[in-house]
């Protein structure tokens, strides 16, 4: 009685076939890792960027009729506080570090003394502009606000551009009335 069993060639050829399935399985594994990673990076950008406006919209329609140093990409100004009593009245500023990063300044108080150093908190990293513009009660956009001392009339709007390192271009408006 003669044994059958599997040649040599049998079994290499099913070796074969199971290290071709295993290799496209991994493929296919990283490129799924691969998909991952870059959506969770994409997610925490626009997150950051969304937390970023969102924060930017509050302070600016918070704005108080003090003097503001408002240029093409430097806004400071004076804030009341939320009605929600979640903050309190302060100085305020936002600009394009060296990092390429915007940051904000906190000032400890509304009106600070010219000694007075503030906190600075990194908002959005990863940005190539950030621009800003003003709206007249003329409703003509200048790139700068005049700085007055009494009763300075606040613009009618701000316009913020920021474009990303990533090469997005981000234009809102914000209402200041």
């Amino acid at each position: 009685m003669r044994l059958r069993g599997f040649t040599l060639i049998e079994l290499l050829s099913a070796l074969l076939i199971l290290s071709l399935l295993a290799l496209m399985s991994f493929r296919g594994l990283g490129a799924v890792l691969d998909a991952r990673d870059h959506v969770r990076l994409e997610t925490e950008k626009w997150r950051s960027t969304a937390a970023f406006f969102s924060r930017f919209q509050r302070d600016v329609q918070l704005s108080a009729p003090r003097p503001m140093l408002a240029a093409a990409r430097r806004i400071e100004f004076s804030r009341f506080a939320a009605a929600e009593g979640i903050d309190a009245p302060r100085r305020v500023a936002y600009h394009l570090n060296d990092s390429r990063e915007i940051e904000l300044l906190l000032w400890p108080a509304f009106e600070p003394a010219p000694e007075a150093q503030p906190s600075r908190y990194s908002l959005l990293p990863a940005v190539m502009e950030f621009q800003l513009q003003y709206l007249s009660s003329e409703l003509a956009w200048v790139d700068a606000w005049p700085r007055t001392e009494r009763d300075p009339p606040l613009p009618q709007a701000v316009r913020l551009r920021v474009v990303l390192a990533s090469g997005e271009e981000l234009v809102r408006v914000f209402s200041l009335k």
